[in-house]
């Protein structure tokens, strides 16, 4: 039995039965070049077996180090960007409570979690620093290659606040590379520094790499359980294996998609009802788009937060271009819920909603507007998962990473690769004036000039 139940019965009035039928004989093509790896970008799919074929020895040492950072520190500052960014902000943020970092010791699990080097903002710098102030901290780098701009930047401001703080062997015991496990600026660095180090497998992309060391020792850290992570992925990927659209619903979530995609609803809406949820999105949007946006093709990945936007979004998905579909992440189990006060007046009108929870509020607001965008000519998905924990995000991870492996190859591209990133990055590198890049450098200012 799986654990996430797909409810497709609001895109009714859109898709046609024998439609399944008709897509069915590519989501079976995408699956056999996903399943025997012979499609475009199979080197990078090792994410596939990943909650069955992970490395148990390093598992351990990610625990390890989760408790000691736990034991010497009160923060922990997780530097990195894109993959190495959104999949750990993404469940820390599912997996606690959220206002955890404001806390005390008592009240909070693991350590406080903090994020840098996924902009290049001084600002933020400057405020994360004076946020940590005197307490003790620890620093997490991610980079593959230790040179990308943002984290880079990062960790030379990080490391230097470390090593004033606790001397040059100090720092370096309160430093953890995760990186690539032969080569690359930051492995270079960490081997010589014999920094605490976890791998970033090479045949796993960075936006496929949250259940790898990436992104499970921030997870850990804050304190939430990984085992419990890894066996709701398990689960997942022994769930998910029959290429009828009918019995899998990873591949039927993919097969609408694209059904949707050629009738010309081209963009998709994430939506979550749980303020906890806002990073799923990111993270799922990048999967998404990162795997699908190559040559013009591809589904539009964007999100809603609600009803916090329907108060400003809500108006152009109800009456706008009818080009996109929504997709609700729905939790069956909130993780708490409130009774609304009783009141001797109605002056604020809710004296109808007496004797209702809040969160029943909130899920009837969800069935009202599926209800309204359906009518008005929205389809809408609905993605339910039974509680926020760490087991169902396993879970809801490896669907959705599976779902984008099918979709990418029923669209014939390379759903692995990232060709679109590099050219800000060749951009960006031209007007710093990075050496190498002297003829981008003259025509990137003589087009500025």
């Amino acid at each position: 039995m799986t654990q996430i139940r797909f409810d497709t019965k609001a895109v009714a009035n859109f898709i046609e039965s024998h439609e399944y039928g008709e897509i069915q004989p590519l989501v079976t093509m995408a699956a056999d070049q996903l399943r025997h790896r012979n499609g475009a970008g199979a080197e990078y799919t090792d994410w596939l077996t990943l909650p069955t074929d992970y490395d148990r020895d390093e598992f351990q040492r990610i625990q390890a180090a989760a408790k000691k950072i736990q034991s010497d520190s009160k923060v922990l500052v997780v530097i990195g960007i894109g993959g190495s960014y959104l999949g750990a902000k993404m469940a820390v943020d599912f997996l606690n409570p959220s206002f955890n970092n404001e806390l005390s010791d008592d009240q909070r699990r693991g350590v406080k979690v903090y994020f840098a080097g996924n902009s290049l903002s001084a600002t933020y710098l400057n405020d994360l620093i004076r946020t940590i102030g005197d307490q003790d901290f620890s620093v997490n780098v991610i980079s593959k290659s230790g040179t990308t701009t943002e984290p880079s930047v990062a960790f030379r401001v990080f490391k230097q606040l470390l090593e004033k703080k606790y001397g040059a062997e100090g720092a370096k015991q309160r430093i953890y590379a995760t990186t690539d496990a032969n080569r690359g600026a930051l492995h270079d660095e960490a081997e010589a520094s014999d920094y605490e180090t976890f791998i970033i497998p090479d045949g796993i992309g960075g936006r496929f790499s949250v259940l790898t060391a990436v992104g499970l020792l921030p997870i850990a850290a804050s304190g939430a359980d990984i085992e419990q992570l890894m066996a709701g992925a398990k689960d997942a990927q022994d769930a998910y294996t029959d290429n009828d659209i009918n019995d899998n619903d990873a591949y039927r979530y993919a097969a609408i998609r694209r059904i949707l995609y050629d009738k010309g609803y081209t963009t998709e809406l994430l939506v979550n009802w749980e303020p906890s949820l806002q990073y799923l999105s990111e993270w799922w949007k990048q999967l998404m788009g990162e795997s699908e946006g190559k040559n013009h093709k591809g589904i539009y990945p964007s999100s809603a937060n609600y009803s916090t936007d329907l108060h400003s979004l809500g108006q152009y998905i109800q009456d706008g271009r009818r080009d996109l579909f929504e997709t609700a992440v729905l939790l069956d189990q909130p993780v708490s819920d409130l009774d609304l006060p009783k009141s001797a007046g109605n002056g604020d009108g809710l004296q109808y909603l007496e004797g209702k929870t809040i969160d029943q509020i909130n899920a009837t607001a969800a069935k009202g507007v599926v209800m309204a965008h359906v009518d008005g000519g929205v389809p809408n998905l609905a993605i339910h998962i039974q509680k926020q924990d760490a087991y169902n995000l396993g879970y809801l991870i490896y669907f959705f990473e599976l779902a984008v492996g099918i979709s990418g190859y029923t669209f014939a591209i390379n759903p692995f690769n990232q060709p679109g990133v590099e050219a800000y990055k060749t951009a960006m590198f031209a007007l710093l004036g990075k050496p190498g890049y002297e003829a981008e450098t003259k025509a990137f200012r003589a087009r500025l000039d």
